[in-house]
């Protein structure tokens, strides 16, 4: 892969303007998915611990914020939700500190990721995982991840402005030497 990107930077297809490692009909390659540490996360200082998970797992971070999030968004986001018992306390949960949300990219990176964050009640997430590591009660499980492709796409527009994702290579994407 990294030959035909070289070949395509150096010209060897042309400008490469506009040229993307991602372009590819490839499916599930430039897929996207939010991320987002709960209070919990936060409040323990685990945010660092979760970003290195996803790093090292060859995942390339395009948005991060960290924000208190609104009722309004909260409300959006839990939409799904809202006839289950616990809604009013997860919205309250959720608004009482800050949250820090992200967009991460990468070959089939909605999957892997949830694979990654492990089981919601945190008594049957498995050992390795975010949850079965981190968290402490299914009512307090440090971390959210989209579940497919499609919420992911919901989601991330909810959390993002177009304008606050970054579009950027690797350097394992492109020939960082040449001029």
């Amino acid at each position: 892969m990294n030959v035909l990107w070289r070949s395509a930077v150096r010209g060897g297809f042309g400008r490469s303007v506009g040229f993307s490692l991602y372009s590819t009909a490839v499916p599930g390659v430039g897929e996207r998915t939010l991320i987002a540490v709960k209070p919990d996360g936060v409040q323990r200082r685990l945010v660092g611990e979760i970003v290195k998970r996803f790093e090292q797992r060859g995942f390339k971070l395009v948005g991060l914020k960290l924000l208190q999030a609104s009722e309004g968004i909260l409300a959006e986001h839990y939409h799904d939700l809202r006839r289950k018992p616990f809604y009013p306390a997860l919205l309250r949960y959720m608004a009482s500190g800050p949250v820090v949300a992200m967009v991460w990219e990468g070959h089939n990176v909605v999957r892997t990721s949830r694979a990654m964050v492990g089981d919601t009640d945190s008594s049957q997430a498995k050992p390795g995982t975010i949850r079965g590591d981190l968290s402490v009660h299914i009512s307090r499980n440090v971390i959210h991840a989209s579940d497919s492709v499609e919420v992911a796409e919901r989601e991330i527009s909810l959390w993002f402005h177009t304008g606050e994702l970054i579009s950027w290579e690797t350097s394992d994407q492109c020939d960082l030497y040449q001029v």
